[in-house]
């Protein structure tokens, strides 16, 4: 990493006093130099403590030298409450674990830097659960809940974080270390002096704090009431880190409802679902979410039609759960919700359909980050909250302000409580984008505090919002903010410009320091406007890169392998942010080349980013930028041009599989091509796919009948385009999908000379050559397109580049016809009438989907047929770790292993060793021929198999 000079002497004095992971280098301080919000602040350092001691020491020499210091778990904080400008210390690398968990007491002790979804697995299995459930639960920190006061869609049932914490072990800005529990505050100089201010303060706080549940803004203060007892464990809940720093926290747990039910009502239009909050809340629900149609829209128009379960009808729904013990009571309870007055209503009874609509609402805030003409939407006014009672109102009035000032958002969020979330397309690449948010803001400000509401009804204030506090707060509040904030942190100096003295909300804006750039670019950024930096600011920073994947997810592999900010989607995006805005050595950056190494190209983010951000294509930019007229890594060369070297050896196949088995030279071949010697050189195949379709066709001996069964209806014809890795390297896969094309009628016809996709060449950043490569296939492709010809990928990466990148690199009109022409072997075979599949009733399968087949069409053709066929699928998620060139390149063999060993291998391992392990992808079968001695096999394979009586040797071969 490049060190920088500045502030070196902090760092290495932290070293020597026992704080071992510090970190100054560019890559780091480009990765933390923003959060989930709008702001760009870049840090001097960033300290990742392993211990209580660690965060003691660095907060002590950041007294002594007046250093900043802002606390940070998984960075998914919306307003700009946790970056800074001196010191980050990112709890979520080492202090991360749950330290205990006690079933009877029903309470845990957690690390500030612990996972919720990690909490939430251990309390689940003893029947119990952490209440709050922000929708960013799959990577938030507990104590980034504690900092802003996290809530979730169940608050209504379990109420917000300050209502779930046991005790808190802080330490204050000021250095004083403070174990705060039930039992009361200690009396310290420090608390003393609290008390003594809050009985000045009474009247004030009374009346303007803790007036409604989600009033969040500013310091809770309530809570340092007398008739409280004066509990500062509670007051420091919220209060986003500039009091003081959490050590440890204890959680109180509760017991989930046996039973819980969904009811869906539908409304004409999102003001009318806010003045029914008030009909639901009579039910006893535990949840209640609003949703704008707009935001459903999106989830359709990315992901299909089938992505979204029945709706009733309205242009605005509420989600609602009602729960309990009694599934009798429950269901009555749920029938009469939908008597409520509303357009329609539905009972959503199964759980699947229940889980689906939850997922929208789950994944609000990164679909929200498009408006519907797909232009950036911010947060900044994320998460205002007013009254129940008085929603429906406050939402036509904020829809008023909108058009007022021609803005587009998507309103929805938490009802029930009243709190509203939405991001807005202010127009930042304007240059009076910055004064239109000021003013937007402004106003907004002055329209939730005339409904008695808070700016933040979750969030916090951050940099966005702590600025408008004057319009929601008397003079007498402002002042005793700022008091309480001297008393605990003197020095000013944790979390600097949030809440008291605050920095101006327009000012470190990221996207309006974005600078555009679009020439000489070697993709086209069609959904962009062609710039790559508003390409790179896709990402919203919501995080959920970091996440454990579930659900068949593959985003983010690098990142789950090393656990580091730089490694994951976001971390990279935030490099890359920093070098167009930056400036300096650009796209030769090594903070930017560090950030990119361990990406594999898997294409994970592009479907599983909410906001759609593709590394895999920033990446192939970034090397075509660095390396254009440059000598190249001997890599890019030797896999890069894999097709080319592949037809070179297919004259002479066994020579050059002999050469490659002679002692020394393989290894040495792998060393000079730039691939790990730890690797296996894979066979060349003695007859090529296209040798054996051409002999087949001409009926040359040895090949095999040719042509549709007697008696098969016919399909007409069908195009098999046989990819390189098919052609060169598993012909049998070829043959396979031959046969099993013909079985169901088709008439299979290949093209007249090798065609490739070039994607060897994309994936090495060699745009220029796969321009003119894939060009010269499409073009090709074309004529079978234009003759209404389907045509059939074999290999995913393959497929998946006609069906997505082609339009990136030759333009959306001349790739669209072959885009729309091109298929999966499943996706195919879906639509011919009457076609059904081989039984494959009691055949057990491991299913590993190719990370591109997961991103670019999708795997659940393929799930739909195995499932039509009877076989007992466990389809895997994540990626396998080759990826493509990734996995074999020098210096990427530990993370592609780490990256194999988070589904792929565990799941094979336990496999019987009858068990079919399904694999499309050949990069996938290749890492599991070299990590775990185990066959995969190609759908086509598994279909011809199970078709023929006695499957031939050639059906697996390999």
């Amino acid at each position: 990493m490049t060190a920088l000079p500045f502030p070196a002497s902090l760092a290495g004095d932290l070293r020597r006093r026992g704080v071992k992971d510090v970190r100054d280098d560019e890559t780091t301080r480009s990765a933390y130099s923003s959060d989930a919000s709008l702001y760009r602040v870049r840090p001097a350092m960033v300290v990742f403590p392993r211990g209580a001691e660690d965060v003691l020491t660095t907060l002590e020499m950041c007294r002594e030298r007046g250093m900043p210091v802002t606390s940070r778990g998984a960075g998914t904080s919306v307003a700009g409450n946790a970056v800074g400008s001196g010191v980050v210390l990112e709890f979520s690398r080492h202090m991360n674990n749950v330290l205990s968990l006690d079933p009877q007491t029903r309470t845990a002790v957690v690390q500030p830097g612990a996972v919720h979804a990690v909490l939430q697995r251990r309390a689940l299995a003893e029947g119990l659960r952490f209440g709050p459930d922000p929708s960013t639960h799959s990577r938030c920190t507990i104590g980034g809940m504690i900092g802003n006061n996290a809530c979730g869609s169940r608050t209504l049932a379990y109420g917000r974080t300050v209502d779930n914490v046991e005790h808190l072990d802080v330490v204050t800005g000021s250095g004083q270390r403070l174990l705060l529990g039930p039992d009361g505050t200690p009396a310290v100089p420090e608390t003393e002096a609290l008390r003594t201010l809050v009985q000045g303060g009474l009247g004030t706080i009374r009346t303007e704090l803790g007036r409604f549940g989600r009033q969040v803004s500013g310091y809770a203060l309530e809570h340092l009431l007398p008739e409280r007892q004066f509990d500062l464990r509670r007051a420091l809940v919220g209060s986003e880190g500039t009091l003081a720093v959490i050590l440890e926290a204890g959680v109180r747990l509760v017991a989930d409802p046996a039973y819980r039910t969904m009811v869906v009502l539908g409304f004409a239009d999102i003001g009318s679902a806010g003045d029914a909050v008030m009909d639901v809340m009579p039910f006893r629900p535990t949840a209640c979410e609003g949703l704008d149609s707009r935001i459903v829209d999106v989830v359709r128009a990315q992901k299909g039609p089938g992505a979204v379960p029945e709706l009733p009808a309205g242009a605005a729904w509420l989600f609602v759960e009602v729960a309990g013990d009694d599934p009798v009571e429950v269901l009555d309870r749920a029938h009469r919700l939908c008597a409520v007055s509303a357009v329609s209503a539905r009972l959503v009874a199964d759980p699947a359909e229940a889980s689906a609509l939850w997922k929208i609402r789950e994944d609000g805030a990164g679909l929200a980050g498009r408006s519907p003409a797909g232009l950036p939407a911010h947060s900044g006014w994320e998460d205002s909250a007013v009254p129940p009672e008085k929603l429906g109102d406050y939402l036509r009035d904020f829809d008023n302000l909108l058009l007022e000032h021609r803005l587009v958002g998507f309103p929805y969020g938490h009802f029930g409580d009243g709190c509203v979330h939405v991001r807005l397309d202010v127009p930042f690449g304007r240059s009076d984008g910055t004064a239109v948010f000021r003013t937007f803001m402004t106003e907004a400000a002055e329209l939730v505090a005339r409904y008695g509401g808070s700016l933040s009804g979750e969030h916090g204030d951050g940099r966005a919002r702590s600025e408008l506090l004057p319009y929601m707060y008397s003079p007498s509040a402002i002042e005793l903010f700022g008091k309480v904030k001297a008393i605990l942190d003197p020095d000013g100096l944790l979390n600097p410009g949030i809440i008291v003295e605050p920095r101006p909300l327009d000012a470190d804006v990221r996207v309006a320091q974005a600078r555009p750039l679009r020439q000489g670019l070697g993709f086209g950024y069609l959904h962009d406007g062609g710039d790559f930096s508003e390409a790179v600011h896709r990402c919203t920073g919501v995080g959920k890169c970091r996440a454990d994947n579930e659900d068949g997810k593959v985003m983010c592999p690098s990142f789950l392998a090393t656990r580091e900010e730089k490694d994951s989607t976001r971390g990279r995006a935030r490099v890359l942010q920093e070098m167009i805005n930056r400036g300096g050595q650009g796209w030769r950056s090594p903070e930017v080349h560090e950030a990119l190494d361990l990406c594999l190209s898997c294409k994970g983010c592009a479907s599983d980013c909410p906001t759609g951000v593709d590394m895999a294509a920033y990446k192939a930019e970034t090397l075509h930028q660095s390396y254009r007229g440059r000598l190249r890594p001997a890599s890019h060369y030797s896999l890069g041009w894999l097709p080319r070297w592949a037809r070179l050896a297919s004259r002479f196949p066994r020579l050059v599989n002999a050469a490659t088995k002679l002692p020394g030279l393989g290894p040495l071949g792998l060393r000079l091509a730039g691939v790990d010697s730890r690797r296996s050189i894979p066979s060349f195949a003695v007859q090529t796919f296209r040798s054996w379709f051409d002999r087949r066709r001409t009926g040359l001996p040895g090949s095999g009948a040719a042509g549709r069964p007697p008696g098969t209806a016919s399909q007409g014809p069908v195009l098999l385009w046989a990819d390189s890795f098919t052609n060169y390297f598993t012909p049998e896969v070829g043959r396979s999908a031959v046969r099993v094309l013909e079985s169901a009628g088709f008439d299979v016809q290949i093209p007249s000379a090798p065609l490739c996709c070039g994607l060897t060449w994309i994936s090495t950043g060699q745009l220029d050559s796969a321009r003119r490569i894939l060009g010269n296939t499409v073009s090709e492709l074309q004529k079978f397109a234009a003759a209404g010809i389907p045509i059939v990928g074999l290999e995913p990466s393959c497929t998946g580049v006609l069906r997505s990148d082609a339009a990136e690199l030759l333009g959306a009109d001349v790739a669209r016809s072959v885009a729309e022409a091109t298929h999966t072997l499943a996706e195919l075979l879906a639509k011919v009438p009457g076609w059904t599949p081989p039984s494959l009733a009691g055949k057990a399968v491991v299913a590993q989907p190719h990370c591109h087949h997961h991103a670019v069409m999708g795997w659940s053709p393929d799930a739909q047929l195995l499932e039509q066929a009877g076989a007992d699928v466990q389809q895997l998620g994540g990626c396998c770790g080759l990826a493509g060139n990734f996995g074999v390149e020098q210096g990427h063999y530990e993370v592609s292993v780490a990256v194999a060993e988070q589904q792929l291998l565990p799941a094979v391992r336990s496999a019987d060793p009858e068990t079919v392990i399904l694999a499309d992808g050949y990069s996938c079968r290749t890492q599991l021929s070299d990590l775990a001695e185990r066959r995969g096999i190609h759908l086509a394979q598994l279909l011809d198999a199970a078709a023929q009586p006695t499957p031939s040797v050639e059906t697996f071969e390999e």
